[in-house]
Formats: C-alpha cells, sequence, structure tokens
C-alpha cells in the first residue's frame, strides 16, 4: 500500500509470490529465445533471478529495496542491442499477459521499466546481433 491507503502494483498483482512466478516464467521465455539465450552463457541463473525479484518488486511498489548497482553499470559490460531489449520486453509482457495481469496493470508497469531502456540498451550499442560471452555479477561468463 502507498501512504495514500492506495494498493501498490505490487499489491495488485499478487506481492512477492507473483512476482516470483512472473520471473520465473519471464526467464523461461527469454533462456528459450535464440536471439537472447546467448547473454547468458555461464551466469548464476539462480542470484539472477534474486536480484531481478528484488529489482521488479521495488520497481513496482513492493516492499523490498533495490540494492544493487545501477542498470547502466550491471549492463554495460553485455552492449545490449536496442532491439535485443524489445525482445526481452515482448517477453516480459506476454508473461505477465499469460499470468492475468490485466492490460492495464501491464502498461502501468511497462511506464515505470521504459525510461530504464537508454540505460539498458543505449542507441550507441547499436544494432542486434549475436550477444558475445561477458561478465556478470564479478563472474566470467563461459
Amino acid at each position: 500500500m502507498t501512504s495514500s491507503g492506495r494498493a501498490t502494483i505490487y499489491d495488485e498483482i499478487g506481492g512477492a509470490d507473483a512476482v516470483a512466478a512472473a520471473v520465473d516464467q519471464f526467464y523461461v521465455r527469454v533462456l528459450g529465445d535464440p536471439a537472447l539465450v546467448g547473454y547468458f552463457d555461464g551466469i548464476d541463473m539462480k542470484r539472477l533471478k534474486a536480484h531481478q525479484r528484488s529489482f521488479i518488486a521495488a520497481a513496482i511498489g513492493g516492499p523490498e529495496l533495490y540494492a544493487g548497482r545501477s542498470m547502466k553499470e550491471a549492463h554495460a559490460a553485455f552492449r545490449i542491442q536496442p532491439d535485443h531489449f524489445d525482445l526481452v520486453v515482448g517477453h516480459l509482457v506476454a508473461t505477465l499477459t499469460d499470468l492475468g495481469v490485466p492490460a492495464e496493470t501491464i502498461g502501468r508497469i511497462g511506464e515505470k521499466l521504459a525510461p530504464l531502456k537508454s540505460e539498458i540498451a543505449p542507441p550507441e550499442n547499436g544494432p542486434a546481433t549475436t550477444p558475445t560471452r561477458r561478465r556478470w555479477f564479478g563472474r566470467k561468463a563461459g
């Protein structure tokens, strides 16, 4: 709940359990996408999912505080292409839709996450190409 007594997006979608289910299903989709899977070679997915749950919960009004690195810093080494960011957003929308989240709520979530595109996948990263192995969470992938 917000200080004004209104339910947050986090509350509306079902709280921690809903965020955990969404993150799990989201990564099934993302890891099944040939255009994206290369970004995750050698990645500690348990740790990544924990960070993702914390980040999403904080972004949509949950009680958790996101204490990770900035989005720009966390993703810079990957040189994520803008087209790939858009694919990830598509997988998130499909996941939330399959979980029964109303379209209006999905739109509100998108409004909170869309500004991150310029930090995660800046235009200078260029057009989509095959991802290369990068460092994630201080560990060299692969």
